[in-house]
């Protein structure tokens, strides 16, 4: 049964560091990084303004964000017009209960829902149950994690952590009370079984609940990406139909948002586009042949109101595609439960320190190479790295890095203002490291670097220094 987990970024270290150890994990993200890189880049060699459609949705959300005020009004007001209702919730509790109400005023035993990580930061589904109501995921990566009692590991596959033996004996633990005592090894038998089991749970649930990957101002619609279509089922069969999602999803037209989806889809999984792209607007209406009697959307803040007059405000132009964990190095060593909340990997070393405080976040930001690929291939252009750079900044300015980080870091600020020191300590320490270094070409150990060498090689220097190298020939 689904719990509220408390968050564990506080403990970073301690989570990488088991998850450096799971060997399953090492297997399931060594599968699973490769393939998604790839894909993007094989997806955006095949669109010639792949480059041009990143600034144009760049664009987008920078000027929705700068008139965020009157497109969430004219937002409401059109679902207002369409028949639906609009919730406005300041905190997670709030938006708890909002639901609740809702779902009990709908006579609500059981609630299906699609994929949606605000789901997960509200921790939405123990709250349910605590109230008697059964929440079921739909989504194949959501109804896995919430079998073993996990949070998602990955923002668009919640389940990548898992490996396929560890699937099939999961669902042969879960299912057998079902009648269902046969152990499936197939992946196609394993995606089979989960539909014929979770089939029967969309006819019988009361409500619905989906997150939206944009909010349409110009028609009070929401839109939803998938490629299972659980989403459109959950919305269109059950008598009331709850959109969960933060300030930050609304966009000015429904033009704007296929604009993104252009590059929504590449950046994620390599897709031209997901396989189903679907819009809803209002409940059912007198000559429609489906849909809910009821729709309600939930508008969550949480913290993005203070984000958007504050220096991260970029980070709201997120679309939540997972590209810069799919290329983050720290994320495909470590895995997504080791960030310790609702989202890993990069977007999460920034959002995460400013929806539950840089105190009990403060690893995150830290948990980078600076190398650039977030950034690199982050469709809405998000600077992350200068975002987590300017986090560390705050975390040094509030004193809150050990007290040995504190004298390191103060020792070589000393150093670099002294360039002629430096450069001769640093020459003298690339000799001699390189000399170290000479036979094996790399160090699996070395001192004072155990946080690096613990997990891959660190390469022996070789040449000069940069500076030097530079002196002569204008490159390194």
């Amino acid at each position: 049964m689904p719990r509220a987990m408390e968050a564990t970024s506080r403990t970073f270290v301690a989570n990488a560091r088991a998850g450096l150890q799971d060997a399953d994990l090492q297997t399931s993200l060594a599968r699973f990084q490769g393939g998604f890189q790839v894909k993007r880049v094989e997806a955006a060699k095949r669109l010639p303004e792949f480059e041009a459609l990143r600034d144009e949705a760049r664009a987008i959300k920078d000027h929705t964000l700068a008139h965020l005020d009157h497109y969430l009004e004219r937002y409401e007001a059109q679902v207002t017009a369409a028949g639906g209702t609009v919730h406005w919730c300041q905190t997670p509790e709030d938006a708890r209960q909002v639901i609740l109400g809702l779902c009990q005023e709908a006579g609500a035993k059981t609630v299906t829902k699609s994929k949606s990580m605000i789901a997960e930061e509200m921790e939405l589904n123990p709250f349910l149950e605590e109230h008697g109501i059964e929440p079921v995921e739909t989504d194949l990566g959501e109804y896995v994690v919430q079998l073993a009692d996990e949070r998602p590991s990955h923002i668009i596959a919640p389940a990548v952590h898992k490996t396929r033996d560890q699937v099939a004996d999961l669902f042969h633990e879960k299912h057998t009370p079902l009648g269902r005592t046969r152990r499936l090894e197939r992946v196609e038998e394993l995606v089979e079984e989960a539909r014929e089991v979770l089939r029967p749970r969309y006819l019988a649930a009361d409500v619905g609940i989906t997150g939206a990957n944009f909010l349409i101002a110009e028609t009070g619609s929401s839109t939803i990406v998938t490629n299972e279509g659980n989403g459109d089922l959950t919305q269109i069969l059950p008598r009331a139909h709850i959109v969960i999602a933060t300030l930050e999803k609304v966009v000015p037209t429904l033009e704007d948002a296929t604009t993104i989806m252009r590059v929504l889809a590449r950046s994620a999984t390599g897709q031209e586009f997901s396989t189903y792209t679907t819009v809803s607007t209002g409940p059912r209406r007198p000559d429609d042949a489906d849909g809910p009697e009821a729709y309600h959307v939930v508008l969550l803040d949480n913290g993005r109101s203070r984000m958007l007059g504050s220096e991260f405000r970029e980070v709201l132009r997120c679309i939540k595609c997972g590209a810069c964990m799919n290329h983050c190095p720290v994320y495909g060593t470590v895995g997504g439960h080791a960030y310790g909340w609702v989202y890993p990997g990069p977007v999460g070393a920034v959002l995460t320190p400013n929806l539950i405080g840089l105190e009990e976040a403060r690893h995150l930001p830290n948990a980078s190479s600076f190398c650039g690929r977030c950034e690199e291939v982050c469709p809405m252009r998000i600077p992350l790295p200068g975002l987590m750079r300017k986090l560390r900044e705050q975390e040094f300015e509030r004193r809150l890095n050990p007290a040995a980080i504190r004298t390191g870091i103060g020792a070589w600020a000393w150093l670099v203002r002294r360039p002629a020191l430096y450069r001769c300590l640093t020459g003298l320490g690339i000799r001699v490291l390189g000399a170290m270094g000479r036979r094996r070409g790399r160090f699996t150990k070395l001192p004072l670097a155990s946080g690096w060498t613990a997990a891959r090689d660190l390469p022996a220097p070789e040449g000069a220094t940069f500076h030097a190298l530079w002196r002569k020939g204008g490159r390194a």
